[in-house]
């Protein structure tokens, strides 16, 4: 004699027509949904899991769903909270170690470096032609956004763009900033 393999006494109280028609559905729609599920994880097997998980809650809820033409939105709506669940209950490992992870701290660069830097930049700068510096000035060192740059010159934003594109591509292949091998 072989015993059921859900004894609970909720599944006692479930209609054999919830069983088949639960049933069918599943085998129609399994492989699209488990498409869904597999889109909200990076691993097949956690997929399986979630839509295992969401089909669980969505057969608990099958005699409540009204309309059984959105059982799939029911179903992927079960998914997404299921899988947000998960993350959020997520647990963070901690490992005990004789010394701390941390990257050693770089010297703070030195200043007179710093300067040089800035005004080998700024000679370079004044090296672009005037509409080009004037972009690069407003952009960088003004702060502006390409619209508001645009709007102060009465240009366009696509002029914008492609003038500092060009000048930052001088900029890079000025011989003064080249890095020190």
């Amino acid at each position: 004699m072989t015993t059921p393999v859900c004894t609970t006494a909720s599944s006692a109280a479930v209609p054999p027509t919830t069983y088949a028609s639960f049933s069918s559905y599943v085998r129609a729609r399994g492989p699209v949904l488990l498409r869904t599920a597999r889109s909200l994880t990076a691993n097949p097997s956690d997929a399986e899991d979630l839509l295992q998980t969401a089909l669980a809650k969505t057969f608990l809820a099958w005699e409540r769903i009204e309309d059984h033409r959105a059982l799939d939105g029911y179903v992927r709506r079960a998914l997404l909270n299921t899988r947000t669940s998960q993350w959020r209950k997520r647990r963070v490992d901690e490992f005990c170690c004789e010394e701390l992870p941390e990257p050693a701290v770089a010297a703070p660069a030195d200043p007179a470096e710093r300067q040089v830097l800035h005004d080998a930049m700024w000679r370079a700068v004044t090296r672009l032609p005037d509409r080009q510096r004037a972009m690069v000035v407003l952009r960088y060192y003004e702060d502006l956004s390409e619209a508001q740059t645009a709007e102060v010159l009465g240009v366009s934003v696509g002029t914008v763009k492609s003038a500092v594109s060009r000048a930052l591509r001088k900029l890079r292949e000025d011989p003064e900033l080249a890095p020190v091998r």
